[in-house]
C-alpha cells in the first residue's frame, strides 16, 4: 500500500525532491530522490515508506491502515515513547499519535535528511508530567537511519517499531537476537537457540541482543540488516493468524508479509539530563 503515497497530489514543493502531501487526514512529507523514495507522516513523525532505487519496498504498510488524526498507523516505523507497551495510556506512548513539526530538511546527491520536533504541551503533561523536546531525525538514502533524541530531564522507555516487508512469514528467519527473552504471549522467560522462526504468534523482548539483527528472506532473495544504537533490547513481534483476524487495520492474512524487529529500550530505561539527550537509533539496509 505504501506505493500509493507517491501518487498523492503535491500540496507544497519544499525542494526538488521533498514535497508535502495529504494522505487521508494526515499530512505527509514525501521524498522522491534519484537514490531513494520515502514518506513520513507528520503525525508521529512516522516513516511509512523507504525504498532504495532498484529495491522492493523495505518497510511494510498495512493495506487496511487508517490515516485518521489521532489514530495510530499500522506499519512503517511507529515511534513508541515515552513508554513502551501498556505502561501508560495510550499504549506505546503519545508520541506516535502526536503532531510533529518539520523543523529541518535538506538533500544532496546521496541522501535526504529530515528532522521533526515535538514539544511538551498541556495535553502531554496530563499524560506524562515532564517538560521535553523530542526530535526524530532521518537520513534517507541507500541506508535508512532513524534517530530519536529526547531532550529534557526525565526517564523514559521506547522503541523504533520497525515493520519490515517479507515474502512469507513461514519462510523468514531472524538472527542476532541473543538468547534470553521475555515472552509476552506466555508470560514466561526463555532462551533462544538459533534463529527465530514464526510458526505462530510471537511477542518477545530480547534482553541481550547483538548489535545487528538480520532478517533472512528466501522468498524475496534478500537479507535486511538492522544496526541498533543505544538500545538495551530488540523486540520481535508477529501477530499470527488468530490475532490478525481480530485487528481492524490488518487484513486476515496480513501477518504473512511482515515481521517486526524493534530497536528498543524496555528493560533498561533511558535517562535524559539537561544538556544531554537520551538517544535511540536504528540503521536499516538491504544486503545480498
Amino acid at each position: 500500500m505504501n506505493e500509493g503515497v507517491f501518487d498523492l497530489a503535491v500540496q507544497e514543493q519544499l525542494t526538488k525532491c521533498i514535497s508535502r502531501r495529504l494522505m487521508g487526514e494526515l499530512p505527509v512529507i514525501v521524498v522522491e530522490h534519484p537514490v531513494v523514495s520515502a514518506a513520513v507522516t507528520l503525525q508521529g513523525a512516522q516513516l511509512i515508506a523507504w525504498q532504495p532505487v532498484g529495491e522492493q519496498p523495505v518497510l511494510w504498510l498495512s493495506s487496511d491502515a487508517v490515516f485518521k488524526a489521532g489514530t495510530a498507523v499500522r506499519g512503517g516505523i511507529p515511534v513508541c515513547w515515552p513508554w513502551f507497551g501498556p505502561a501508560g495510556q495510550p499504549s506505546h506512548g503519545f508520541a506516535r499519535v502526536s503532531d510533529f513539526d518539520l523543523v529541518e530538511w535538506e538533500e544532496d546527491a546521496e541522501e535526504v535528511r529530515l528532522a521533526f520536533g515535538l514539544r511538551a504541551s498541556e495535553r502531554t503533561r496530563e499524560l506524562w508530567p515532564h517538560d521535553f523536546e523530542l526530535l526524530l531525525r532521518f537520513r534517507l538514502g541507500r541506508e535508512c537511519t532513524v534517530t530519536l533524541e529526547a531532550h529534557g530531564a526525565h526517564t523514559s522507555t521506547g522503541a523504533l517499531h520497525s515493520y519490515l516487508t517479507i515474502g512469507d512469514i513461514g519462510s523468514v528467519s531472524v538472527s542476532g537476537l541473543g538468547d534470553h527473552y521475555i515472552d509476552d504471549v506466555t508470560g514466561t522467560e526463555g532462551s533462544q537457540d538459533g534463529p527465530l522462526t514464526f510458526p505462530d504468534r510471537i511477542d518477545r523482548v530480547y534482553t541481550g541482543p547483538d548489535a545487528v539483527t538480520r532478517i533472512d528472506d528466501p522468498v524475496l532473495h534478500r537479507t535486511i540488516e538492522i544496526h541498533h544504537h543505544d538500545n538495551s533490547d530488540v523486540v520481535s513481534w508477529s501477530p499470527g493468524p488468530a490475532l490478525s483476524r481480530s485487528m481492524a487495520d490488518l487484513a486476515d492474512d496480513g501477518y504473512r508479509t511482515f515481521v517486526c524487529a524493534e530497536t528498543a529500550r524496555v528493560t533498561e530505561p533511558m535517562t535524559a539530563t539537561d544538556g544531554t539527550p537520551a538517544t535511540l537509533a536504528a540503521t536499516i539496509s538491504v544486503v545480498r
